[in-house]
């Protein structure tokens, strides 16, 4: 797929189509989320406000439900400019750097309000290892916090043990392995045809995922751990942005805070009537039992060590300005 879109990216700037000087300029931008999931929502908010504040002479197209680019590939095509602009999960490049996962380790910041202090002290260190890469953060946005989904009634971890449980990340995989199941990596377009199938039997996941893939279909319990929230953003490509006028650069900047604003009010004030779809579609919405909650904390303990020691001297400096 990134092949096929690069060589389409080719022939559009050899035959000039795109960007001329009478013509408006169209940016491609792959989402990850379906329509009606509150990310997309805000997507195309700032895509809305930015075509409104230059005219009309930027447009951008958001194509959701990753139809563009699979979660894998959206850093490398907005780098290669495959397309101009995509909105991806943050820690799906925690392989590259530790940095972009911190949001994932279990139970750091697991409430909106330490989410977003969290988000505050990493988001310009992030912004300067992308800049780097010939990539500009635009903006970021919260997910719910994230939650466990199962078959059964989960009384003691080792309920977990063997199960095939859905892994999106290197921190969820490595949550799962240390929770005693075993991670098994699906892209949330393909979560439905995975628990059809068997492939997976439970997951680790938010409510509105859950809500976006019908997660009553397939499971029965729903237990509110709130065990981190995630971060997606919103990444352009610093060339494509550099050909823009100044005045065009200032309206996709303008438009990318009010973005990053939404998207904080949006997981707020969304969170709860997503858990409660859960709920009124027949799911048993719970807490965790006191004894697997106490486990669950040890396990984000160990990964907080295990994600100092990767991260070294900058990953401490950034969690003391966090704590502090």
């Amino acid at each position: 797929m990134i092949k096929k879109l690069l060589s389409m990216a080719c022939v559009m700037a050899m035959t000039g189509v795109g960007v001329t000087a009478n013509a408006a300029t169209s940016w491609n931008m792959t989402a990850e989320q379906p329509d009606n999931n509150y990310l997309t929502i805000n997507a195309r908010e700032f895509a809305k406000d930015v075509k409104e504040a230059t005219n009309g002479s930027l447009d951008i197209k958001v194509q959701s439900n990753s139809i563009l680019l699979k979660r894998p590939e959206v850093k490398r095509g907005v780098q290669q400019g495959v397309v101009q602009i995509g909105e991806m999960l943050v820690s799906a490049i925690g392989n590259e750097d530790p940095l972009f996962e911190v949001d994932s380790v279990p139970f750091l910041a697991s409430s909106f309000d330490a989410s977003e202090k969290l988000w505050n002290v990493t988001r310009p260190v992030l912004a300067e290892k992308l800049d780097k890469q010939g990539i500009v953060l635009l903006y970021g946005s919260p997910w719910p916090p994230q939650g466990i989904y199962a078959k059964k009634d989960i009384n003691d971890l080792s309920d977990l043990s063997g199960a095939r449980f859905r892994a999106y990340s290197p921190a969820t995989s490595r949550l799962a392995t240390l929770m005693g199941a075993t991670p098994t990596t699906v892209q949330t377009p393909e979560v439905p045809q995975a628990f059809s199938t068997g492939v997976i039997d439970s997951m680790l996941t938010s409510p509105a995922t859950g809500v976006d893939s019908q997660a009553w279909d397939y499971v029965s319990h729903y237990y509110d751990a709130q065990v981190f929230i995630p971060q997606s953003f919103v990444i352009v490509n610093k060339r494509a942005f550099s050909r823009l006028s100044e005045t065009e650069q200032k309206a996709v900047l303008d438009a990318a805070e009010r973005a990053e604003k939404r998207g904080w009010e949006m997981a707020r004030e969304r969170t709860d009537d997503l858990t409660k779809t859960l709920a009124d579609n027949g799911m048993k919405v719970l807490k965790l039992p006191a004894n697997v909650q106490k486990e669950m904390e040890d396990i984000g303990a160990v990964m907080t060590k295990e994600w100092l020691e990767k991260a070294g001297d900058e990953g401490q400096k950034l969690l003391d300005a966090f704590r502090n």
